[in-house]
């Protein structure tokens, strides 16, 4: 692999690597060091260069490595837990080809920094605050493996509540187009961004007008009482197909907060049957199938004398919650899954979107 000069806010740095050749581009800059060279920023790290576009590269959540598919540029070097990665959507797709066994699990008991020299990674799509404050990392870490290896270059946008994160956040679309720019692909991501918005478009023309009331959970124990609540419109790229679907925030409006890491933040059955909302999703069950869920938490509800008392227990309405992290491609399949069940009477198993459309995208026949 070719060793690049990286440079940050105009500091050249020995031996880090760089990404995406876009001369003409409003983002870009050239600089005396790298005539060639073109700049990207995103928050928090500020502008980032590049000198081409990266060969090989990380990420540490889903919603990354998903871009990078998207835009047809190769597979992630790793990712922190595979299980939380809904690569079962690319076996949908034609031509789009994903292997697993050519992903190195990053969370192993923490996260290692030997793994990212074995990686040797020419761009890590992560956020070095997410190894500070989840991984122990202290900035000696960083400005190592920055540069020894490569730059960071991404935004924690699963969720909007954390403490540490007092700068931008982006939507998925909006982190979507600073990766293209990285991977100097725009036209892929504006096909991609213009399908997204016809798929919606047409979508929500068939929505009822008045839509189901969810509370958002995600259980905090093995056979759950008590359950870490999540608030709907806080943002975060992890609800958006739920927002997109118009659910209604059932804690919205109560003294009820929002999971943050917060261990302590804990609604029980008697909370809930307060509420009373129409639909519960559940959280944290991607490695279950239909019929576990159904015993695990939908029999453990109804077994429950105050949980039995629950509209959405009654009424059948106890689905799981999906994937925490999604990128362009989960998106679509997680929002048709989503509406299959939720407006069960208007898409019951109907197919919502174009595979082939979208695989010609991402395999640049768009």
């Amino acid at each position: 692999m070719r060793r690049r000069t990286y440079l940050a806010s105009g500091t050249v740095i020995a031996s880090g690597l760089l990404a995406g050749c876009r001369s003409g581009s409003s983002e870009s800059e050239s600089t005396p060091e790298a005539a060639d060279s073109y700049t990207v920023s995103m928050e928090p790290m500020g502008p980032v260069t590049f000198d081409g576009p990266p060969e090989d590269w990380v990420a540490l959540l889903p919603s990354y490595a998903d871009m990078g598919m998207a835009l047809d540029a190769g597979q992630t070097l790793g990712i922190q837990l595979p299980y939380r990665y809904a690569t079962e959507f690319y076996e949908e797709l034609p031509g789009v080809e994903y292997d697993p066994d050519a992903v190195t699990t990053l969370n192993q008991d923490g996260v290692d920094k030997e793994r990212f020299y074995q990686m040797d990674a020419d761009v890590h799509f992560m956020e070095p605050n997410q190894l500070r404050n989840w991984y122990d990392w202290d900035e000696r870490d960083i400005q190592e493996v920055k540069e020894n290896i490569g730059p960071f270059f991404g935004n924690f946008i699963r969720r909007r509540s954390d403490d540490w994160h007092d700068y931008p956040y982006y939507s998925l679309y909006e982190a979507f187009e600073k990766i293209a720019q990285v991977f100097d692909r725009e036209q892929r991501y504006q096909q991609f961004a213009s399908f997204h918005e016809e798929f919606l478009t047409n979508l929500q023309e068939r929505l009822p007008e008045t839509t189901p009331e969810a509370a958002l959970l995600y259980p905090a124990d093995e056979t759950p009482e008590t359950f870490y609540p999540y608030q709907l419109y806080d943002g975060g790229v992890g609800k958006k197909h739920w927002r997109d679907l118009r659910l209604r925030d059932a804690f919205e409006g109560t003294d009820v907060g929002h999971y943050s890491g917060n261990t302590s933040l804990k609604v029980d059955f008697e909370t809930l049957l307060d509420i009373d909302p129409d639909v519960l999703l559940v959280r944290g069950q991607v490695e279950k199938d239909q019929a576990t869920f159904e015993e695990t938490i939908v029999e453990s509800l109804r077994n429950n004398p105050v949980a039995s008392e629950l509209t959405a227990v009654q009424n059948d309405a106890v689905y799981r919650g999906g994937y925490l992290d999604q990128g362009p491609i989960i998106n679509l399949f997680q929002t048709e899954v989503a509406a299959q069940r939720i407006y069960s009477d208007v898409f019951s198993d109907e197919t919502l979107f174009d595979r082939q459309r979208v695989a010609d995208i991402i395999n640049g026949d768009g």
